[in-house]
């Protein structure tokens, strides 16, 4: 049988309100006698509180930056009837859990088998430490993307001890509370239909010799947690060794291995990594959880991959590689939209003369043997508004630290092509007149559809401009190409009535959707482009001005 102790400070002397610097164990860890369970550090040296006891820790009381004193509660220890605590305890500290009387036996609940649904959430706990709980008796609530569902428990006890809390996510297999039950109660329900259909339960410690002989009950194996990449794991230093990477402001977690004895940290490896720091030559671990060479597996840090989907199973399926070109701007879309803080500003430009004095043109640009659409004028319109606005014709530096005010002005295009997008550039649209602008359009467009575009001919835009004006839509999110920190998108004109003061008037009005960098550019000096750029547009002739 077994029983929970709390552990608490020993005597460390005339010193009070003492830094916890690292805390050495965690959840589930079986330890000895004198392991090492957290590092203190007074003004004077740091120093480790070892265990005084044998055990598996059930729950820790204290994390790093806490300040302890003598007799306050460090962490509750479940160790073997048998075996007394000589650490002394604390009449400030909150009791400890009772002790299970004779005859019963701590027990493990789990999370049961919910069937392909991992990393749950909790959304609520039903039970408290103390309560006493039959067969059947809810648990905790668990709440996926199709259902909520309440996990019962397997047979009666006492509530001990409550290991989740509201808003952890968990697998079958995790641990949920650990249940006080009578010999008489330790037989499991049989097992449930559906998905929840095994509780994981297993005894604590042996039973006594004088107990009548239970049948056995298997627990499933705890979840595979795979293992943490060089520098995430937990850290072999000396306390003078943590000392001297705190004063050099160093996280030991990411010094990638130790030259010492069995891996420990020495003090050249922290100079190293400080040198290494400093020169830019460090390369950290992959921060996109979202797996390959390098990378952390998910649940650890950055972003979780979405879980695999058999398709298959739910109808017929077809699998078809994406193009190249798709790949290729998928990657720079998604390190973009990662990157950068995105703000999107909506408006509506009046292009109802723009768009006649456009038709008008048609005759004199089919003897140019050229077709003007009203993407010249909004390229002409851009070139203009970004050299009222230059921290829109800018890029940050590599530090994130200095702007970039760019002197030419190149604007990207996106086309559609049967392969997906691509964003050729026309350079120096503010030293080119409509026509001009129309001409290398169209042959820009046609090069890209015909797959004719050089590598020269899609870099160095300043802003891009992405148009949907021919297929339709109200407004969208275009996402910016960095490392531009704007984006306009137009989707399709639509004639609307206008109030002029005395009646509503049909006008012809664009909607346009303007995409940031909110690092650069804030929300009134969008507005203030929009507001330069649909004004240029109402009225072409403000370009000469």
């Amino acid at each position: 049988m077994s029983m929970i102790k709390e552990i608490h400070v020993p005597d460390i002397g005339d010193f009070k309100g003492v830094d916890v610097v690292e805390v050495l164990v965690a959840v589930g860890d079986v330890i000895e006698v004198e392991t090492p369970l957290i590092m203190i550090e007074t003004d004077k040296a740091s120093m480790e509180v070892p265990s005084p006891l044998t055990g598996v820790v059930r729950e820790i009381k204290i994390k790093p930056g806490d300040k302890v004193s003598e007799g306050d509660p460090i962490l509750y220890l479940e160790v073997a009837e048998t075996v007394t605590a000589p650490e002394p305890v604390s009449t400030a500290g909150p009791a400890a859990p009772p002790v299970p009387a004779l005859g019963s036996q701590t027990r493990e609940v789990r999370v049961p088998d919910i069937g392909d649904f991992k990393d749950v959430p909790v959304i609520e706990i039903l039970v408290a430490p103390g309560d006493h709980v039959d067969i059947d008796t809810p648990l905790i609530v668990l709440e996926s993307d199709k259902a909520n569902m309440d996990v019962p428990s397997p047979f009666s006890g006492t509530v001990q001890s409550i290991e989740r809390k509201i808003g952890d996510k968990v697998s079958q297999g995790d641990l949920i509370l650990l249940l006080l039950s009578a010999e008489v109660d330790v037989v499991a329900k049989p097992q449930l239909p559906d998905t929840l259909s095994a509780i994981a339960l297993g005894p604590r410690s042996p039973k006594p010799a004088t107990a009548p002989p239970q049948p056995p009950v298997k627990a499933p194996p705890p979840p595979a947690v795979p293992p943490l990449p060089p520098g995430q794991g937990k850290v072999h230093a000396s306390p003078s060794i943590r000392r001297f990477a705190r004063e050099l402001g160093v996280d030991l977690t990411r010094v990638v291995t130790g030259s010492g004895p069995k891996g420990r940290i020495v003090k050249e490896d922290v100079q190293s990594f400080v040198k290494q720091v400093m020169s830019g030559t460090f390369k950290p671990a992959s921060l996109t959880g979202e797996g390959g060479s390098g990378s952390l597996p998910a649940g650890y840090m950055g972003i979780p991959p979405i879980p695999p989907v058999d398709f298959a199973k739910f109808g017929a399926v077809e699998m078809q590689p994406l193009s190249r070109i798709k790949k290729l701007s998928g990657a720079n879309l998604h390190r973009a939209w990662l990157n950068v803080p995105h703000v999107t500003h909506h408006d509506e430009a009046d292009i109802t003369e723009v768009d006649a004095f456009r038709q008008s043109l048609a005759k004199e640009a089919e003897q140019r043997g050229v077709r003007v659409t009203m993407l010249s004028f909004l390229l002409k319109a851009s070139a203009a508004a970004l050299k009222t606005w230059p921290n829109f014709n800018a890029s940050l530096d590599a530090t994130g630290e200095n702007l970039v005010l760019k002197k030419y002005c190149h604007i990207g295009v996106a086309v559609d092509t049967p392969d997906g997008l691509v964003v050729p550039v026309i350079r120096d649209v503010d030293q080119k007149n409509i026509f001009a602008l129309s001409a290398e359009l169209g042959e820009l467009s046609a090069k890209a559809r015909n797959k004719k575009l050089g590598p020269g001919e899609m870099q160095g835009a300043c802003f891009t401009i992405s148009s949907l004006g021919g297929i339709g839509g109200v407004a969208f999110t275009p996402i910016v190409n960095a490392p531009e920190v704007a984006i306009l998108g137009a989707t399709r004109a639509q004639i609307k009535p206008v109030w002029n003061g005395k009646e509503f008037t049909p006008r012809l009005l664009l909607p346009l959707s303007l995409s940031y960098d909110h690092r650069v550019i804030d929300g009134a000096q969008a507005a203030r482009f929009s507001v330069t750029l649909t004004r240029l547009l109402s009225d072409i002739r403000r370009l000469l001005l």
